[in-house]
C-alpha cells in the first residue's frame, strides 16, 4: 500500500514528537536553585597562559603580591588556591578567588586595587609575561564541600565540563547524590558552576596525594553501588570535558 506524500510530513512530525525531551518549566533561576543559600560568596577562576621563558618570573611576582591581598582585611576576598598546570595546557597558571559578599564585594575589591600602586605595577609587569588570559565568575554548588585551606603535599585535578544548555538542573540533581561516593578519602575540594564568562560550565576540584592515588580512588568508586548509574545519566549532559592536573604554588592556601 502506497502512502501519499501529503501524509508523510504529519507522520514524520508524530514520530519526531516521540523523541523530543519534554521541557520542565522553572520558576526560578538555576543559580538560586543550586547555589548555597547560607553564603553569598562569588568565585573568580582565572586562567593565565604564560610565555614559557617567563613562568618562573611570573610565579615569583604572584607569590610576592597575591598573598598580601589575601591577608589584607580591607579587601573582602580570599585567595582559595593558585597553581601551575602540570598535565593539560602547559605553561599555564590557575588562580581561584572567593569574594565574601558577592558582586558588591567584587566591585569593591576592583575599585580598591586600582588605587593600590603595588598591584598596578604588578599587573603591568605581569602583562609582559602573558600570552593570553581569561576568567569566569562562579557560584558553588550547595551540596559540595566548601574549599578550605589544606596541608600538603597534594596534586589537584580541575575537571571542567561544558554542559548542554538547559541541563544544569539535571546535573545538579545527579551530583547531589554522586558526591557522597567521593568523600571517603577527603578528595573533594569544591564544585562550581559559571555565571559570567563561558556559560553552562561546571568545575570540580579534587585533591590527591599523587597520580597513583588518584587512579586508585577513582577506580574504587566503580565498586560502589549506584555510582555507575549516576555516570550513565550525567554523561549525555556533557558537550566537552577537560582535566587539568595542577601543582600548587608555595603560597597557595591549598597545598
Amino acid at each position: 500500500k502506497l502512502t501519499s506524500s501529503s501524509n508523510r510530513p504529519r507522520e514524520d512530525s508524530w514520530l519526531k514528537s516521540l523523541f523530543v525531551r519534554k521541557v520542565d518549566p522553572r520558576k526560578d533561576a538555576h543559580s538560586n536553585l543550586l547555589a548555597k543559600k547560607e553564603t553569598s560568596s562569588l568565585y573568580k577562576l582565572q586562567f593565565h597562559n604564560v610565555k614559557p621563558e617567563c613562568l618562573e618570573g611570573y610565579n615569583r611576582i604572584c607569590q610576592e603580591v597575591l598573598p598580601k591581598i589575601h591577608e589584607d582585611k580591607q579587601y573582602p576576598c580570599t585567595l582559595v588556591g593558585t597553581w601551575n598546570t602540570w598535565y593539560g595546557e602547559q605553561d599555564q597558571a590557575v588562580h581561584l578567588w572567593r569574594y565574601e559578599g558577592g558582586y558588591p564585594a567584587l566591585t569593591e575589591v576592583m575599585n580598591k586595587l586600582k588605587e593600590n600602586q603595588e598591584f598596578v605595577s604588578f599587573r603591568k609587569a605581569r602583562s609582559d609575561m602573558l600570552l593570553s588570559r581569561k576568567n569566569q565568575l562562579l557560584l558553588e554548588f550547595s551540596f559540595w564541600n566548601e574549599p578550605v585551606p589544606r596541608s600538603g603535599p597534594n596534586i589537584y585535578e580541575l575537571r571542567s565540563y561544558q554542559l548542554r544548555p538547559g541541563t544544569m538542573i539535571e546535573w545538579g540533581n545527579y551530583w547531589a547524590r554522586a558526591i557522597r561516593f567521593r568523600q571517603d578519602n577527603n578528595e573533594a575540594v569544591g564544585g562550581f558552576f559559571s555565571q559570567i564568562g563561558q556559560l553552562y560550565m561546571v568545575h570540580h576540584l579534587w585533591a590527591y596525594k599523587d597520580l597513583q592515588t588518584r587512579e586508585d580512588i577513582r577506580n574504587a568508586a566503580w565498586h560502589k553501588h549506584g555510582w555507575e548509574e549516576l555516570v550513565y545519566y550525567t554523561v549525555p549532559l556533557i558537550q566537552e570535558m577537560e582535566s587539568r592536573i595542577m601543582i600548587p604554588l608555595k603560597t597557595s592556601p591549598l597545598q
